[in-house]
């Protein structure tokens, strides 16, 4: 009676494993077809028991999985990352096993996988489709985990999208990676469009300039991106109003790289926008002093020492910006403002006088000063508006000072820019 059980059950496992194979035969020419409901109806079919079968029994079931979940692109987000899961198993039964039958044929579909996530995911950016685009550079990074590149990508895609929980995820990720994206980056100029393109990689960008479609190569190290994801995660937990985590994410990054000053920067960055004024001063102090040539750094303590009424050391800074960096426009406009801000007491007191000739004559005198304020602001502004010639906001100011100052043909000039300017927007 036991042996008849064992050939029963013998022949239970051979006719299930007949069974199995059939499906896996059905599923693959369901594939080859383009029928992929069909092919993962089968797949569903034989799945309950592909694990109590051999390796190549196995790797085959996972292979066609994936295949049927991936549907050539058009399958589900779901089906897709399951469909890398697969491919994934697959590839882990043939290395454990050492026989690699599917290998080559599934590294070939992940390829064209991948080609095709990156396609979507840059036409959906071109569109400003910011979610579709992240959820295509993710899906890029889970193919092909060592560009972390793409994973870089997904997250500021995600932060543009406002979808902060998907960013945050993927920022935390790279940090923990110990993601900085320092590489190289491979130029050369097109003949045919006379514009320097960015290539893949050294070799493509080599192989074009031997082909005489480019010219003039170059290769430019990226910087390190580790203190912007930091920063990012700070500023996702502010954004999210959990301003300890914002700060825990500050101190431990600081802690690890004490020297950089693009984390000290982002520090001082998150202080502010937690309204720490203070500390934020604090820093940018320390970050001028290593490094005392850096313009943005003057003029953001310009800023702070404005805004609490410092104007002295205000003026010192936005000198400092200008010196450091004649083109730096909006430290012509905060000095301007800076200079302008005088006239306010000037004007209470002009309010305050009565019609006597001693309070007529103060009058004549505070307008005189208040001439000069407007004089002495006229080539800081005049010089913000060349190097931004758009910022209507300067424009009207000179023009109005314009008028006070009684400079008639550039009061005239100056109101035509603006309506001009008014009617372009």
């Amino acid at each position: 009676m036991k042996t008849r059980i064992i050939v029963a059950s013998a022949l239970l496992v051979s006719i299930v494993s007949f069974g199995q194979k059939r499906e896996l035969r059905d599923a693959e020419k369901a594939i080859k077809s383009g029928n992929f409901a069909d092919a993962k109806s089968s797949i569903a079919s034989a799945e309950s028991l592909i694990s109590n079968e051999d390796e190549k029994m196995r790797a085959e079931f996972y292979f066609l999985k994936g295949q049927a979940l991936y549907a050539n692109g058009t399958g589900t987000n779901e089906d897709i990352d399951k469909a890398i899961e697969s491919f994934e198993m697959a590839e882990s039964i043939e290395e454990e096993s050492g026989k690699k039958k599917y290998t080559d044929d599934i590294e070939e579909v992940k390829t064209k996988m991948l080609n095709n996530f990156l396609t979507k995911a840059n036409a959906a950016l071109q569109s400003k489709d910011y979610i579709k685009s992240s959820q295509g550079f993710d899906k890029a990074y889970r193919m092909s985990p060592k560009d972390t590149l793409y994973l870089y990508y997904a997250a500021s895609t995600a932060v543009t999208a406002q979808d902060y929980d998907s960013s945050l995820k993927f920022y935390e990720e790279l940090r923990d990676l110990g993601f900085t994206g320092e590489g190289m980056e491979y130029y050369a100029t097109s003949k045919e469009t006379g514009e320097e393109e960015n290539f893949d990689n050294k070799t493509i960008r080599d192989l074009s300039v031997r082909q005489g479609t480019h010219i003039a190569p170059k290769d430019r190290k990226t910087e390190s991106k580790s203190a912007e994801v930091v920063k990012n995660i700070a500023l996702i937990h502010l954004s999210n109003g959990d301003n300890a985590k914002a700060a825990a994410a500050m101190k431990d990054a600081r802690e690890q790289n004490p020297d950089d000053l693009g984390l000290l920067i982002s520090e001082a960055n998150v202080q502010l926008k937690m309204g720490n004024k203070k500390r934020f001063k604090e820093l940018m102090e320390e970050a001028t002093s290593k490094d005392p040539k850096n313009a943005e750094l003057q003029y953001n303590l310009g800023v702070i020492a404005a805004e609490a009424g410092e104007n002295e050391a205000a003026k010192s800074y936005y000198e400092k910006a200008i010196e450091l960096d004649p083109s730096y426009a909006d430290a012509y406009v905060n000095m301007s403002v800076l200079i302008l801000g005088q006239e306010s007491e000037i004007v209470e007191e002009m309010n305050s006088l009565g019609t006597s000739s001693k309070d007529n004559a103060r009058y004549d005198e505070l307008r005189s000063q208040r001439v000069k304020i407007y004089k002495s602001a006229i080539p800081y502004l005049e010089t913000a508006l060349k190097l931004k010639p758009q910022n209507i906001q300067a424009a009207k100011t000179l023009m109005n000072i314009y008028s006070v100052t009684s400079e008639t043909e550039k009061f005239k000039a100056m109101k035509a820019k603006v309506a001009e300017m008014e009617a372009g927007n």
